[in-house]
Parts: structure tokens; C-alpha cells; sequence
């Protein structure tokens, strides 16, 4: 699918886009084009790709700019959209950045895929997009709407717009394990909102493979809502203080200081609504919540697919993993 393709990734210097580029370099594309407005870290990425400096090219922008994406986009077949604000705490104090970047800036995007003819988009969303209590969900709400509402409103153009939703990556920028990492080696403690908060938490091996198989499959206007294992907080942080323990001979005992919720987050997540769940789609793996601008869909269009069965889709009334297999993925990953 990728192989001698043109590619772009916005935001891709974040860890799921470095994951990400890593993948891809192995279907032997023509080129990879990185767009971030980080001029250091794209200077760090490009010296840990130094090897495959022939297929990369690093673009400074910024996704406000439509005239920048417009350029960025000449030529591609493939488009990858991971840019966001996606600091819950500085959304709720800066809304109207976040809605510039995550609103404004997905729409630019999503006109200079069609001005531009390209194949296919995939845009990244989260699972905190259902039943926004805060500025971040509800600007990814609006931006799932834009992408959906956009196979609608590109008319005879071919583009293919679809979304993925996940939960919390392990290890990324956005997740708390290097931060309780860090307090554990440094002030031993840890300093946790709630610990019996739940997440939808996945590795970002596993978030890459299905984010790719997402994109093979789309047909237009979908949102992949990957099938993602809950943690306990609580799991996590007793997990990371035994391990980070381990590593850096770590003897003291390590306090758990609990603070509340910050301003906009809740104690569990949700990956759809009940509205949704009765028009959707499942594989072992994801579920596919169809377009709602197209016509209902009465014949299965996806392989390996079947009606979505009831089941729970609230991270506090599912199963959590157990911490032997969260502290494996936290050690496979070299998390620690």
C-alpha cells in the first residue's frame, strides 16, 4: 500500500509519529514528509534517522497556517494527521488556542487534502471526543465531525477521510509514565489525581498496527474505534514504583500523594455513545462506526466484520489487566 508512495505526517515528531515514520520506512516509500512546528525536536528526529535522510524531508509549519499545509501537501498519496494540543489543563486555560489548532487547523487539512487529490487521510482522535467534559474532547468531537462531514462536502473529489480514536499511549508525551518515572527517582513519591481513575491504555506498537490497519480498510468517513485494555491507576502507579525501584536500586519507601481531579478530566473514559454502539461494525480488534452522511450501510463492507455486539464500552465497567501484563508492556517498551 505504501511502497514508492508520497507520504506526510503532521505532528510527527511526537512519539506515535517517530513510531510511526519507523513503520512506514519499511514499505520503502518514496518519501516521508515531516511537518511539526518544533524546529529542535525536528533537528532530534532528523539525527535519529540519519540513515534514511534520502526518504525523509522536515518541513517547518504550522497546521493554522492553510497556505504552509496547502504547499506540504503537493503530490502526496497518504496523510497522516497526529498534530494537536493535548494537554487537558492548558486546553481548559488557553480554549481558544485549542480550538485554532484541533478545530480550525483540521479543517485546513482537510481542504488542502482535497485541493491537493490526495488518496487517503487519517486523522488521530480520542476517546475523551465522547461526552466531552473538558476543552480538549469537545475540540476533537468537532474535529471527528469535520472529518466525517467531509466526504460529504468534497463532492466528486476522491480523497478518503476516516478517523482512529485512542485512549492513552503508553510512553508518549501525553503519558504519565515518564512523569512518575521521573518523581519516583527524584522526590520518591508520586503525585496522582485519583488512583482509582480507569484509562483505556495501549502500547504504541500495538496503537501504530492498528491505526495502519485502519487506513487499509476505510472507505470514507468512518471513525476506528480500537478495542483498548483498561488500567487502574492505582496498577500503574504500584507497577512503575516497584520496576523503577529495581533499575535504579531504589530502597525507600515511595509516597502516593492523591490531589483531585484537575479542571475538565473524569475518573473513567468512553471509546463511543449508546447512539453509536447500534450502528456499528466490530472485528476482533476495533470497532468502525460508519459514516453518518453516507447511506445506512445494509451489507457488511469490511472483511471480517459483524454487527457490534452489546457489550461495555466505559473503562470503569470493564475488565482491568492484571499488573503482571501491564508491567511486560511497560518493560517490552522500554518504558522504564
Amino acid at each position: 500500500m505504501y511502497e514508492g508512495k508520497k507520504i506526510l505526517i503532521i505532528g510527527g515528531t511526537g512519539t506515535l509519529g517517530q513510531h510511526l515514520t519507523r513503520y512506514l520506512l519499511r514499505h520503502n516509500p518514496q518519501v516521508i514528509r515531516i511537518l511539526s512546528r518544533d524546529e529542535y525536536k525536528q533537528f532530534e528526529m532528523q539525527q535519529m534517522f540519519d540513515e534514511h535522510k534520502s526518504k525523509l524531508r522536515f518541513l517547518i509549519g504550522d497546521i493554522r497556517d492553510a497556505q504552509r499545509l496547502n504547499r506540504a501537501m503537493e503530490d502526496i498519496d497518504f496523510v497522516f494527521h497526529l498534530a494537536a494540543m493535548k494537554h487537558v489543563p492548558f486546553c481548559e486555560y488557553n480554549p481558544f488556542e485549542a480550538v485554532q489548532t484541533n478545530i480550525i487547523g483540521t479543517q485546513n487539512m482537510i481542504q488542502a487534502a482535497i485541493q491537493n487529490g490526495v488518496k487517503k487521510v487519517l486523522f488521530t482522535s480520542s476517546d475523551k471526543a465522547i461526552s466531552p467534559t473538558n476543552t480538549y474532547g469537545a475540540s476533537k468531537l468537532m474535529a471527528e465531525r469535520l472529518i466525517s462531514a467531509a466526504e460529504y462536502q468534497k463532492g466528486p473529489k476522491q480523497t478518503v477521510f476516516a478517523a482512529v480514536r485512542f485512549g492513552n499511549v503508553m510512553g508518549s508525551r501525553g503519558s504519565v509514565i515518564p512523569l512518575f518515572s521521573k518523581q519516583i527517582k527524584e522526590s520518591r513519591s508520586v503525585t496522582v489525581t485519583d488512583l482509582s481513575m480507569t484509562r483505556y491504555m495501549m502500547t504504541a506498537t500495538q496503537a501504530i498496527t492498528l491505526m495502519l490497519k485502519a487506513n487499509e480498510m476505510s472507505t470514507g468517513g468512518e471513525i476506528f474505534v480500537l478495542k483498548m485494555p483498561t488500567i487502574i491507576l492505582a496498577d500503574l502507579v504500584d507497577v512503575l514504583i516497584e520496576e523503577v525501584g529495581k533499575k535504579y536500586n531504589i530502597t525507600d519507601e515511595i509516597a502516593r500523594k492523591e490531589i483531585g481531579l484537575r479542571t475538565g478530566e473524569k475518573r473513567y473514559e468512553e471509546l463511543m455513545t449508546e447512539d453509536e454502539k447500534l450502528q456499528s461494525w466490530e472485528t476482533s480488534d476495533m470497532f468502525i462506526i460508519p459514516s453518518p452522511f453516507k447511506e445506512k450501510l445494509r451489507e457488511n463492507p469490511y472483511p471480517n466484520a459483524r454487527k457490534m455486539q452489546v457489550c461495555a464500552v466505559n473503562s470503569h465497567h470493564e475488565q482491568p489487566i492484571d499488573r503482571d501484563t501491564l508491567r511486560r508492556w511497560i518493560l517490552e517498551e522500554n518504558l522504564v
